[in-house]
């Protein structure tokens, strides 16, 4: 399953970086530096890695063509310039006090951005999961949710993944790419005891989800139907999300989380929060680009 061994590709050490996208026209991959108020992008053939800067903590970043991003930051959606980082808010809703923005992406089409909301305080299911259309209008399509994570879609886009890390499962849902809509709610898979929880997540060719597993050291594969079938043992014991990158897309990638790991621990993974990267047997499907209003 792997080509190579896993490399650390931007030693940047943050408490949370997470939601790495892959950009093919530019050969860059992007990511968030959450609390650090940031976007990452590094340059896939001389390894450099510049910053942009967002006016608060970021949950996740999405590509919205050539000269912006989409951004789910802690209060809201966003576009931000990727000149100047201006940000104009997306959107018609409000996040609840104590919640932010947590993972989200694209849908296939580029019609909908997905983002779920997660509670700071990780203690009760207070957080949703919202879609968005390019006009802004925004509807509430889960709720009863701690730590909004895992979204992906089957590569022919008529299943889409969620994730609450902190009911250690995903789920699986029928999609409509044209509206939308889900349906038929579904568990997909469930993490066990000391296999840490579903974190970020990604679906390669063969309709396999990847699924980091915070707080478990791995990042294990699943077939499309659930079953487990390979496991990528991490360097850190919080991968947060993973992507496929490079000019192939056969390159998985993958973030990490420090800011939990106590300092014993961290003299063990001092890369810990850093993003990494290892080569492996099967590709992933490109990113699509939500086409933002305008």
């Amino acid at each position: 399953m792997l080509k190579s061994g896993i490399r650390l590709i931007a030693p940047c050490a943050v408490k949370v970086s997470e939601s790495p996208v892959w950009e093919e026209s530019r050969r860059q991959l992007h990511f968030v530096d959450i609390y650090g108020a940031r976007i990452g992008s590094i340059d896939w053939a001389s390894g450099a890695l510049s910053w942009l800067g967002t006016s608060e903590p970021i949950g996740c970043v999405g590509l919205a063509g050539h000269e912006y991003f989409a951004a789910g930051l802690a209060n809201g959606m966003a576009l931000i310039e990727r000149s100047s980082g201006r940000c104009t808010p997306l959107g018609d809703f409000a996040i609840e006090p104590g919640n932010r923005l947590n993972d989200g992406r694209c849908a296939p089409g580029g019609r909908h951005f997905w983002v779920g909301s997660m509670v700071e305080t990780l203690d009760r299911p207070g957080g949703h999961l919202y879609r968005m259309d390019a006009l802004g209008n925004t509807w509430t399509m889960a709720s009863d949710i701690t730590c909004s994570n895992g979204l992906a879609w089957s590569p022919d886009g008529r299943t889409m993944f969620h994730a609450d890390s902190r009911q250690s499962t995903v789920w699986a849902y029928d999609y409509d790419i044209g509206s939308g809509a889900i349906a038929n709610k579904r568990t997909f898979c469930v993490a066990q005891a000391g296999e840490g929880r579903p974190d970020g997540a990604a679906v390669d060719i063969e309709g396999c989800y990847w699924s980091a597993r915070y707080d478990g050291w791995r990042i294990v594969r699943h077939a499309p139907d659930g079953s487990e079938l390979f496991v990528l043992k991490t360097p850190v014991q919080n991968p947060t999300m993973c992507a496929f990158a490079g000019d192939d897309l056969s390159t998985l990638v993958f973030t990490s989380a420090r800011g939990s790991l106590s300092k014993e621990a961290l003299r063990e993974q001092p890369d810990a929060g850093g993003v990494f990267a290892v080569d492996v047997a099967v590709a992933g499907l490109p990113e699509p680009a939500f086409k933002r209003r305008g």
